[in-house]
């Protein structure tokens, strides 16, 4: 997997030749899966929120990260109920994403964040594709909990 996603940094971004390509890319662009955790534009900033916030240590593309703060109050809103605990798979790993060109956050934590944010009704899944939608009440939780500038939830 980490050799596709590095060769996927490397590939040049297919043209977009038709409507459904241009709108399937946008919203490619801003929220998708990646795996088992979520990736895009939102994906970014809610790494860069949980990096400002001191709840994990800044990530690098596929290196494994550090777990700073595992009872911290974002990750309880963002329906993490506890910390996953290390064993074979990473706690927190970064993960280069593909439109962003910048690492979001993956490992059990990611994928418990991704769990949480859907079990809320935050995103939702969009049909035949990766890309999630944003809901409504997501937009507002998250832009009463000063996670996001106005201008990253307006896609």
């Amino acid at each position: 997997a980490r050799a596709i996603e590095a060769l996927q940094a490397l590939a040049p971004p297919l043209p977009v030749r038709s409507l459904r390509a241009a709108r399937t890319s946008t919203a490619l662009g801003f929220a998708r899966t990646c795996y088992d955790h979520l990736a895009g534009e939102l994906a970014v900033a809610l790494a860069a929120a949980l990096v400002d916030r001191g709840v994990i240590a800044a990530l690098e593309p596929g290196v494994v990260g550090t777990l700073l703060q595992p009872r911290h109050e974002m990750l309880a809103l963002l329906g993490v109920g506890a910390a996953p605990v290390a064993g074979r798979r990473p706690v927190v790993r970064g993960c280069l994403d593909w439109t962003q060109r910048v690492p979001h956050l993956a490992g059990g934590l990611g994928a418990l964040v991704l769990t949480g944010v859907t079990r809320q009704g935050w995103i939702v899944p969009t049909a035949h594709s990766r890309a999630v939608r944003l809901t409504d009440e997501g937009r507002q939780a998250l832009t009463e909990a000063a996670l996001f500038s106005d201008g990253l939830l307006v896609a």
